[in-house]
């Protein structure tokens, strides 16, 4: 009997103890899930329980110069995404066949995500209206009540195409911007999103009746731009035709800025890409072949059509850069009458450190010269012998005052920086080239950037692309400042210089660029394109009107290799003079009665209306006008009595030079 009492004793005290360290381990479980996993545990419950569609916040619009022409604009499209678990078993093949044949999918895949036991599966996005719309028909119809949503989205759209392509980037199908300005600024355009939040029980069903919970989404700032639409259009064209006129192999750049605060009014590079479709191919050439093509092969022509020359692309400016040792030397004092004859003399070549350097017209000498002579015929002999005498160190401080040693800062993404020799090791024979503008590189807006600080009176500006920020809740407008970065030159050694620069357009090099009735000045360069490529890069920098800048251009052809040559002079300073006798009138620039001007004045008209005209209406207005009409996308088939002007460019009430050509898209 006492066996049995004792044995009885010692189940119990087993039994509690086995109970006992099960209680222990369900505290320590039941802490561990409340302290350690709490957290991660409540947002996979939320996660679970609530279904969220996001909701996409338009993107901000980008405006030219005058805030009104927009260049990007986020446009209304649908998203449609369905719960597969709200689906009725047997309604699942008809809903898939419907979502398919509407939105010209593929119905096996479309199946799949309507059988998955998924709370949410998109099925299409940036969808237009008018196929969401067939839905919701067949929606009603059906008698379909739930397990199909359709959501607004936004979608990018840029109204004019490749106008500007390098300048304002892209977005991806998430919106996100991928280059240019869209990327850039995409911190200021995308907004910030919204959701549309109903809870769920674990199959997907709705739960409560409390139902959705609308969290709206914030639109993304406007930028206004200093692009001006007019000014980069005129641009444009003239870029294209210069590059096909003179087969440029390679393309070319040119930059539009405003020296007295940096406003890049223009800037173009060819070829371009339409906005619209930036995975296309962008010439007849590519799009014969493109199906032909391996990827890597397809990116890489992407990659390079969508690469802006202008900031991205160093070259050896050559002898535009003239105009930096010149201002340098007067600045020093080493030159102080640039119009002292016999202080120079060529003899077509100098000798420097046993190495024989010769001017470019080394088989006729200029013999003796002036500055102002010196920089007329772009003598290197003049411009080596200044370098001589300003010296490594000093030459280097001027390159270092006008930012040719850094980035400008511009705010567009991938620029380059500069390629000089490192100051210790530049001897005689490199100071001597790079006093004419060889064996170093430099981009495009760098050179402009430098030659503005001449135009201004002195002042480093640097560039800027964005000037206004627009707050699209408040609608506050942030103005971007204007940066100036100090005294690089004086404004006696300024007007000095912008003489020189007249005189070169008046009667030297650069005389192709001379515009009746306005006072430009400029320069012409010519320089290889690497070492022994037989390639040259030809450009001609100009700025206008020399008595108050407010314009510089700097035109960059790559390796022309047509019957025009290669010269600055022969070939980039025509396309300047293009450039400056349509958009000075523009801007509104008085004419000045100079002298040899009185052989040809250029007749001014006002620019018709014509968007919303068909292209034989608009072509008889435009004729009446003596103005021509440029089609920017025109077919082989094209109808002139039912194809219509969508837009123009220069816009109606524009003053342009007769015979100027009006570019239209249809």
């Amino acid at each position: 009997m006492n066996e049995i009492k004792l044995t009885s004793k010692k189940k119990m005290r087993n039994t509690l103890f086995i109970s006992f360290l099960i209680i222990i381990c369900l505290i320590v479980r039941i802490g561990y899930i409340q302290l350690i996993q709490g957290k991660e545990l409540s947002k996979l419950a939320y996660e679970q329980q609530t279904l969220d569609r996001k909701i996409n916040p338009k993107r901000g619009t980008i405006y030219d110069a005058t805030g009104t022409n927009i260049l990007a604009v986020s446009s209304t499209v649908e998203t449609v995404t369905i719960n597969p678990t709200n689906i009725a078993n047997e309604d699942k093949e008809k809903v898939a066949i419907a979502l398919s044949n509407i939105f010209e999918l593929d119905y096996d895949t479309i199946l799949k995500k309507v059988k998955k036991r998924s709370s949410i599966e998109t099925i299409t996005k940036k969808q237009d209206k008018e196929k969401t719309d067939k839905l919701r028909k067949w929606m009603e119809e059906n008698n379909i009540t739930s397990g199909i949503n359709i959501d607004e989205d936004t979608k990018r759209y840029y109204p004019y195409n490749n106008l500007a392509s390098q300048i304002i980037g892209f977005c991806g199908s998430d919106n996100q911007g991928l280059d240019g300005i869209e990327a850039k600024y995409e911190e200021e355009l995308k907004g910030k999103q919204g959701a549309i939040q109903k809870h769920t029980d674990a199959k997907g069903g709705e739960i409560g009746e409390e139902g959705e919970n609308y969290i709206s989404a914030i639109d993304g700032n406007d930028l206004v731009l200093t692009i001006d639409l007019t000014i980069q259009s005129i641009v444009e064209k003239y870029l294209e035709e210069a590059c096909i006129d003179n087969e440029c192999t390679d393309g070319g750049s040119i930059v539009v800025m405003n020296p007295q605060n940096g406003d890049i009014l223009a800037m173009a590079n060819y070829p371009s890409y339409n906005l619209n479709e930036p995975y296309e191919p962008y010439t007849d050439e590519l799009k014969e072949t493109w199906d032909s093509l391996e990827q890597q092969e397809k990116t890489t022509k992407l990659q390079a059509v969508w690469r802006n020359k202008a900031i991205a692309d160093t070259y050896e400016p050559g002898s535009v850069f003239k105009l930096i040792t010149a201002s340098a030397a007067i600045e020093e004092g080493i030159v102080t009458d640039i119009d002292k004859e016999g202080q120079f003399s060529c003899t077509g070549g100098i000798e420097v450190a046993g190495v024989r350097i010769k001017c470019w017209r080394y088989y006729r000498p200029h013999g003796s010269e002036s500055l102002r002579q010196g920089l007329m015929n772009s003598c290197n002999p003049v411009f080596i012998g200044l370098g001589q005498q300003l010296g490594v160190t000093k030459y280097y401080e001027y390159l270092e005052k006008f930012k040719l040693l850094q980035k400008t800062g511009i705010d567009l993404p991938g620029e380059a920086g500069s390629i000089f020799l490192a100051k210790e090791k530049a001897g005689p024979v490199e100071l001597a080239t790079i006093s004419f503008g060889q064996r170093f590189e430099i981009t495009p807006i760098q050179l402009a950037t430098a030659v503005s600080s001449i135009a201004n009176g002195g002042t480093s500006v640097s560039p800027r692309v964005v000037k206004q920020i627009i707050n699209s809740q408040t609608k506050e407008v942030t103005d971007i400042p204007v940066k100036t970065n100090g005294t690089v030159i004086s404004k006696e050694t300024s007007e000095k210089v912008l003489s020189m620069m007249e005189s070169v357009v008046s009667e030297g090099t650069g005389k192709n660029a001379k515009v009746a009735g306005y006072r430009i000045g400029g320069k012409t360069g010519t320089s290889e394109d690497g070492v022994n490529t037989n390639k040259y890069v030809t450009s001609f920098c100009g700025v206008a009107p020399i008595d108050n800048p407010q314009v510089v251009v700097l035109v960059t052809l790559y390796n022309p290799t047509g019957e025009g040559g290669h010269q600055g002079g022969g070939v980039a300073a025509p396309v300047g003079g293009q450039i400056f006798s349509e958009i000075l009138p523009y801007l509104e620039v008085n004419k000045t009665v100079l002298e040899g001007d009185d052989e040809e004045i250029i007749n001014q008209v006002e620019v018709p209306n014509i968007t919303g005209k068909s292209i034989r209406e608009a072509e008889e207005i435009l004729k009446q006008s003596n103005l021509k009409i440029r089609i920017t996308n025109e077919t082989e088939e094209l109808d002139k009595e039912n194809t219509y002007i969508k837009n123009q460019i220069p816009q109606a009430g524009i003053v342009v030079n007769e015979e100027s050509e009006i570019t239209v898209e249809i």
